[in-house]
C-alpha cells in the first residue's frame, strides 16, 4: 500500500504539549532496574533551564528502560500463569484417570481373591467350559499387567506434573518478588520526577515556555532538516503488511506515551509496534528486545518503511521506519508518538518483519 510522501509535522504547540515534561509523566513513568539518575539540584542552587532539562531527560530515559523491563516481567508472568493453568488442569484430569484405574485394580484384586480360594488346576477340572476358564484367566492375567503398567505410568506422569507445577509456582513466587523490588525502585525514580517537576515549577513563566519552545525547535529541526515539513521520500514498503502497519503507526501521531500500554489510545514504544503490526494481521514480541528478534536483520542503509528500528546498546527503545531518513516512534513519557529522525538516537539493529 502506499504511504503519502510528505507529511505534516505535528506543530510547534502539540510538541510544546508533549515536552510539557514532568506532568504527564509522573503517572506515566514505569519502573527502574539500575542506573545512576542525575543528582538533585541542591536547594541553594538557583534553577537553571539547561540544568533542569538535563535531568529531565536522563529520567525520561530510566523511566523508558524500566518500561521494557516491565513489560517483560508482565509477558513473563502471563506466560507462566498460563503454564501452571495447563499443567493444573493435566494434573486434574491425571488424577481422575488414576482414580478410576485405582478402581478398575481393585475390582480385578478381588477377582484374583475370590479365584485363589480353589487351585487352578482344580478349578480348570471342574469348570464346565475348561477352554473359556483358560481364556479368561489368560485374560485376567492379561489386564491386570495393563492395568499395572497403566497405573505406574499414570503414577509417573504425575510425579512429572507435580514437579512442573511446583516449578512454575517457584518461577511465580520469584516473579512476584522481582515485581515487589521493581515497585520499589519505581518509587524512587518517581521521586526524582517529583523532583525534577519541582525544579520546573521553580522556574520563571517566560523560562518554561522558552524550554519549550527550544525543544520544539530542535525536534522539528531533527525531523525535517529545518524545513517545515516531513519528506518520508518514495521507497516502497518492505511488503503489504508492513505498509499497512506503518499507516497504522502514522494514524497514531499525537497520542500519548504511557508506559506498559499497547494501544489504542495510549502507547510505549514497543506498545505501538505491537499495535501497529497487529492491525497488519502480524503479533509481534512485546518487548524492544524481543523485537529486535522478530524478522531478518538488515542495514539501516537498506532500511525500507515498515522496518523495526531499535535504539541503543541495551535496546530499550523501538521505532517504525518510515522512508526519508524518519522513524514513527513513541518517544518517552510525557511525550506523544511523533516523527523522529533516525540519527537522533544511537542504532542497534533494523528487523524486517
Amino acid at each position: 500500500m502506499s504511504v503519502p510522501r510528505r507529511t505534516p509535522l505535528p506543530g510547534v504547540q502539540r510538541i510544546a504539549r508533549a515536552l510539557a515534561l514532568t506532568a504527564a509523566a509522573t503517572s506515566a513513568l514505569g519502573l527502574t532496574v539500575g542506573g545512576a539518575a542525575a543528582a538533585p539540584l541542591s536547594p541553594a542552587d538557583p534553577p537553571n533551564r539547561a540544568e533542569v532539562k538535563q535531568q529531565v531527560d536522563q529520567l525520561y530515559e530510566e523511566a523508558e528502560r524500566a518500561s521494557e523491563t516491565y513489560n517483560a516481567a508482565q509477558e513473563r508472568l502471563r506466560t507462566l500463569q498460563a503454564e501452571t493453568g495447563t499443567l493444573q488442569d493435566q494434573v486434574a484430569a491425571g488424577q481422575d484417570e488414576l482414580n478410576r484405574m485405582r478402581g478398575d485394580l481393585a475390582a480385578v484384586a478381588a477377582a484374583q481373591y475370590r479365584s485363589q480360594g480353589v487351585d487352578p488346576t482344580v478349578r480348570l477340572m471342574l469348570d464346565q467350559d475348561p477352554a473359556g476358564y483358560l481364556t479368561g484367566a489368560r485374560s485376567l492375567e492379561q489386564a491386570t499387567a495393563r492395568q499395572s503398567d497403566s497405573l505406574r505410568d499414570l503414577a509417573e506422569r504425575q510425579r512429572r506434573l507435580d514437579e512442573r507445577r511446583r516449578e512454575a509456582g517457584g518461577k511465580l513466587a520469584e516473579l512476584e518478588q522481582a515485581r515487589q523490588r521493581l515497585a520499589a525502585a519505581k518509587e524512587d525514580v518517581h521521586e526524582r520526577l517529583l523532583r525534577a517537576q519541582r525544579l520546573l515549577n521553580s522556574l520563571a513563566p517566560a523560562e518554561r515556555v522558552r524550554m519549550a519552545a527550544d525543544d520544539a525547535r530542535e525536534a522539528r529541526q531533527r525531523a525535517t532538516r529545518g524545513t517545515d515539513r516531513i519528506d518520508l521520500g518514495d521507497q516502497p514498503p518492505s511488503s503489504d503488511r508492513a505498509g499497512a502497519a506503518l499507516a497504522a503507526a502514522i494514524s497514531k501521531i499525537g497520542s500519548p506515551y504511557v508506559y506498559g500500554s499497547t494501544g489504542p489510545g495510549t502507547f510505549d514504544c514497543s506498545g505501538l509496534m505491537y499495535w501497529s503490526w497487529r492491525q497488519a494481521g502480524v503479533t509481534l514480541p512485546r518487548t524492544s528486545q524481543e523485537q529486535a528478534s522478530a524478522g531478518r536483520r538488515v542495514s539501516l542503509a537498506d532500511a525500507r518503511p515498515g522496518d523495526l528500528v531499535i535504539f541503543y546498546n541495551d535496546r530499550h527503545h523501538v521505532g517504525m521506519y518510515a522512508g526519508g531518513g524518519v522513524v514513527v516512534h513513541a518517544p518517552y513519557p510525557g511525550a506523544r508518538v511523533r516523527y523522529e529522525s533516525v540519527g537522533a538516537m544511537p542504532v542497534n539493529t533494523v528487523v524486517r518483519v
